[in-house]
């Protein structure tokens, strides 16, 4: 009996609740976005990763790797012309200064035949602000002619104040390109130096 009531004192005593906040989760941090790609760390002249090189983009802005100097021609440059420091893509580069004006010589070479003969004309075209034309149409605008057992492909194109007299010379496996560029009158007036100048090239 006794145990009975104690029992029954025991079950109707109130029960205190006792109620407990759980603490939340704690907020995940949010992972940093991967950094975006440096382009002031590309090669120079590299177009941002992801994009398509502009069309006519010269060859010295690309990052083409240049023919080795194993396969390297030779040439006598006038003496009025001067010499200026190579850049990464160079093998040749001249300033010609003339009525108070200056004009640019440069010489680079590319392995193979860096697109082919009518795009590379087309690209000199673009460069002076002159349209693209058809392969049949602009390889017929060139003169052609051999020096010292050499193919010499030469152009030249006037446009927007400016004017390239550019060849190409395709030798060992490479294209090679000799581009005289700058204000048309000076570039005009050099060009019979120039085409003096190439027949000077040689293979070592």
């Amino acid at each position: 009996m006794v145990v009975s009531l104690v029992i029954l004192l025991t079950g109707c005593k109130d029960r205190t609740i006792i109620s407990y906040r759980a603490p939340k989760d704690a907020p995940v941090a949010a992972q940093p976005a991967a950094p975006a790609a440096d382009t002031n760390k590309l090669p120079p002249g590299h177009p941002p990763i992801g994009a398509a090189a502009a069309p006519g983009a010269d060859m010295a802005g690309t990052t083409v790797p240049t023919a080795g100097d194993a396969s390297g021609l030779t040439w006598t440059a006038p003496a009025a012309w001067t010499a200026k420091p190579l850049g990464a893509m160079r093998k040749g580069s001249y300033a010609i200064k003339r009525d108070g004006g200056e004009t640019d010589l440069s010489i680079t070479a590319f392995p193979g035949a860096t697109g082919g003969l009518e795009a590379n004309l087309n690209r000199w075209r673009g460069q002076v602000g002159l349209p693209a034309l058809p392969p049949a149409e602009v390889t017929a605008a060139t003169e052609r002619y051999e020096a010292n057992g050499l193919p010499v492909i030469v152009c030249d194109y006037a446009g927007g104040g400016n004017r390239i007299v550019g060849a190409i010379v395709p030798f060992g496996g490479n294209s090679w390109f000799f581009k005289l560029t700058g204000p048309d009158a000076l570039v005009a007036a050099e060009k019979p130096a120039f085409l003096e100048f190439l027949k000077t090239v040689k293979a070592p």
